[in-house]
């Protein structure tokens, strides 16, 4: 999607990070809300993360969701440079299986907020649910396509079946 019509901007520290990140972008474009995908590091590139963040508002970005792993500092970096609400997705990127990132981002001081998902691809993707919903507060039609969402999700649940049977259980 060009860089004018972006609405949500998704970050991550490196393109390893891609796998995970992938599902923020398929659930925003699913909904057919705007955005862009670009890697920078707060520790590798802090100087253009930073600039990111501080021209995020000016590119007509409303919520930016960053992805990072191990120390898990891109969230807050990119939060600490602009207004616009950061969701951060804490990546399983060490043997510590993502829990480094969780609490680096869980633990930001107060003032500098970062809204902070769960480990991995369930993160990313409710990162840009959560933002969907943050967009539909203004626009109808966001707000329209994340109903309908709701309500296919809810839809498939009664499709499945919502009695479980003794045979089911192994009992």
């Amino acid at each position: 999607m060009s860089v004018q019509q972006a609405r949500v901007g998704i970050v991550m520290g490196s393109r390893s990070d891609l796998g995970i990140m992938k599902k923020a972008a398929e659930t925003l474009k699913a909904l057919e809300i705007p955005f862009e995908v670009r890697i920078a590091s707060a520790h590798r590139t802090p100087d253009w993360a930073a600039e990111y963040a501080e021209k995020a508002e000016e590119r007509g970005l409303e919520v930016i969701i960053a992805g990072a792993g191990a120390a898990a500092a891109l969230p807050g970096c990119l939060a600490a440079k602009t207004w616009v609400p950061v969701l951060g997705v804490p990546i399983d990127a060490t043997p510590m299986g993502g829990m480094d990132a969780l609490l680096c981002m869980a633990q930001m001081p107060g003032g500098v907020p970062v809204g902070t998902l769960a480990v991995g691809p369930a993160g990313a993707k409710n990162a840009a649910l959560l933002a969907s919903r943050m967009l539909a507060l203004k626009d109808e039609t966001v707000q329209a396509k994340v109903k309908s969402f709701i309500a296919k999700q809810t839809e498939k649940v009664f499709e499945a079946g919502v009695e479980v049977s003794e045979e089911e259980l192994g009992i």
